[in-house]
């Protein structure tokens, strides 16, 4: 393990370079260019608001829902699209996996970093939001970085893992959407954790993106401290999964050339 990450630092010039390309193909030609990053999210914040606090009613407990709503769907969004990109992207760059030799995890790695880009553009609007709203923020956001660096590491042990196998089982491509479907209402996307009954909990906090997204919410909107048992279980097990599927990324990688 420590081999490989030397070689990944030794080529980091490769993975900003490749960072930048993608970031400029993903957009080029395109009239709103890099607004799509923003509207997304903002699109989704609107119908949920019209939805769900006009119609159904969701507690927010004293938060505008724009607001509310908006905070969970940029992590969201940065989860989904970073996995909607990093999976296939063994496959859909095979010319240079069968040609060239570089780290292989640096294309996953990249397609990553592209969508943090789109997150951090997107910060833009829900600052925009709180002024809006006049929603104060305490000294708790400052703790906002290392949830997200705990969200980047979930994300790469993931997509290093599924797309691995999807250059054996291209089905994997079929089946992110569905499971990218689902895995959003059993996270804290709609509703607060606050509906969620208190014997569930320890069962609804073993997936680490509902720990993820109740932990924005806490630090951003109601100045609180992260629940630090269910944040470390969540730490725990996005770099196990990390470790593991690094070490089995490496040791498919000498086939990846002959079966793509």
């Amino acid at each position: 393990m420590v081999a490989y990450i030397k070689e990944l630092i030794a080529f980091r010039e490769l993975l900003f370079t490749w960072t930048k390309r993608d970031f400029k193909v993903r957009y080029s030609q395109s009239i709103l260019g890099a607004a799509w990053a923003i509207i997304q999210p903002l699109s989704l914040m609107i119908v949920f608001s019209v939805i769900f606090s006009t119609f159904l009613k969701v507690p927010t407990d004293g938060i505008p829902y724009p607001v509310f709503a908006y905070t969970a769907l940029l992590p969201w969004t940065f989860f989904s699209n970073s996995l909607s990109f990093a999976i296939p992207s063994l496959v859909s760059n095979m010319n240079l996996v069968s040609k060239i030799f570089f780290p292989r995890e640096i294309l996953p790695l990249s397609a990553i970093f592209v969508c943090l880009i789109d997150f951090l553009i997107s910060v833009s609007i829900l600052v925009l939001l709180f002024v809006w709203y006049r929603t104060p923020i305490g000294w708790n956001a400052l703790l906002v970085p290392f949830v997200l660096l705990i969200q980047i590491v979930l994300i790469y042990g993931i997509s290093l893992l599924a797309s691995a196998v999807n250059v054996f089982y291209r089905d994997v491509r079929f089946v992110i959407p569905l499971v990218l479907q689902v895995w959003m209402y059993l996270s804290p996307v709609i509703y607060p954790t606050s509906l969620v009954p208190e014997w569930l909990k320890p069962f609804y906090f073993i997936n680490p993106m509902a720990v993820i997204i109740d932990t924005y919410r806490r630090l951003l909107l109601y100045q609180q401290m992260p629940d630090w048992p269910y944040l470390g279980l969540a730490t725990v097990m996005s770099f196990a999964l990390l470790f593991i599927a690094y070490r089995y990324f490496k040791t498919s990688e000498r086939e990846f050339a002959d079966l793509i």
